[in-house]
């Protein structure tokens, strides 16, 4: 009887847990620090949606990219980056630099730069965001004189809209299934009926999960959004001149506008979409080769960090095989090109020596 009683009161605990856990991404991810539940993307974001065990690979970090006691050139370098630069993909060990800061795209940072050092910005996103991050007014990044002084909050005012808005997004219904599948269904061995179901599917339908598709030779898993042709990010979606020209003009925009605050380079880098590399003619459309489009342009006059042209040259894999982003050898690519750019920037002029006084 007290055996009965327990369960009952350990399955009502867990309930109300893995609840909670459903109606907050902050537990969630918490519970996953705490290795309380297994982090869903431990084998790759491509692997998560079509959980195929041939593309089945744990994530693991990239060595530095830098010698720890190699020379440092005295700059300063901010990036504005997605996933691609996100910290554990990238940082101050990868790079030949002294000061290394980077701001999310839609996220907002004050920075005080420092005039006696070479302050460089490095624009990047991958090819399939480009119209998106290019398409608006980019102020990810403001330069302030003194980041020490406080800067006034806006009061936010409180209506009922906004109050059901925000209630709305918390608890939607694709929100709280995707939390609750993530809690439940992403231990290993749900993971085992997950890769039976997918395998059949795909052996008997041809079909994998809709978010992702397989290139024309089934050795690379893709993300939808780089294949779909009806997504305005699509690789295939025709890019007319007269908008990628709007683009490299807002490009253009940004990048004088950071220079006259202060920084004495910017660079625009574009990571290529896996589909562009692995499978750049399984589309119904042509491939619309925006990145050598947008780098080869005479309309451009900012500089840029090319991976295309080594990505399209390389033998060897570049992209995980269970993710949409690079693997070791890729970022290790993408990683000398950059520092091929800091090699020719000058060193910052140094302060005049005082002159002593005479003394007659």
């Amino acid at each position: 009887m007290r055996i009965g009683i327990l369960v009952r009161y350990v399955v009502l605990l867990f309930s109300i847990l893995v609840y909670i856990g459903s109606c907050s991404s902050e537990v969630r991810n918490t519970a996953v620090r705490e290795g309380l539940i297994d982090d869903e993307y431990r084998f790759g974001d491509l692997y998560r949606l079509a959980t195929l065990s041939q593309f089945k690979s744990r994530q693991t970090p990239c060595p530095p990219a830098y010698p720890a006691d190699g020379p440092r050139k005295p700059v300063h370098l901010y990036f504005i980056g997605d996933s691609f630069t996100e910290p554990q993909r990238l940082g101050l060990q990868d790079l030949p630099v002294e000061y290394f800061h980077r701001t999310k795209w839609d996220t907002y940072d004050r920075i005080q730069l420092d005039t006696s050092k070479t302050n460089v910005l490095v624009i990047e996103t991958v090819e399939r965001h480009f119209r998106d991050q290019f398409g608006k007014y980019i102020h990810e990044l403001t330069v302030v004189s003194d980041t020490t002084q406080p800067v006034p909050k806006p009061k936010k005012t409180w209506t009922w809209q906004s109050a059901t808005h925000e209630l709305e997004s918390l608890f939607s219904r694709d929100a709280v299934e995707g939390r609750l599948e993530s809690i439940l269904f992403f231990s290993d061995w749900a993971l085992w009926f997950k890769e039976m179901k997918a395998r059949l599917t795909l052996d008997w339908f041809d079909r994998v999960n809709p978010k992702t598709s397989l290139s024309p030779d089934k050795q690379h898993l893709l993300y939808y959004f780089d294949t779909d042709t009806s997504l305005h990010n699509s690789s295939f979606k025709p890019l007319p001149d007269s908008l990628l020209n709007r683009y490299i003009d807002t490009i253009n925009v940004v990048a004088n506008r950071y220079r006259n605050l202060g920084f004495d380079q910017v660079y625009v880098s574009i990571i290529p979409n896996k589909t562009s590399i692995y499978a750049p003619d399984m589309g119904p459309l042509p491939y619309n080769h925006l990145i050598e489009r947008v780098q080869q342009s005479p309309r451009l006059a900012v500089p840029t960090i090319d991976i295309y042209t080594p990505y399209k040259a390389s033998k060897i894999p570049l992209y995980e095989s269970s993710d949409a982003h690079w693997n070791c050898d890729g970022r290790l690519i993408w990683m000398r090109e950059v520092a091929k750019k800091l090699e020719t920037l000058p060193d910052p002029p140094k302060p005049a020596a005082s002159q002593p006084v005479s003394a007659e």
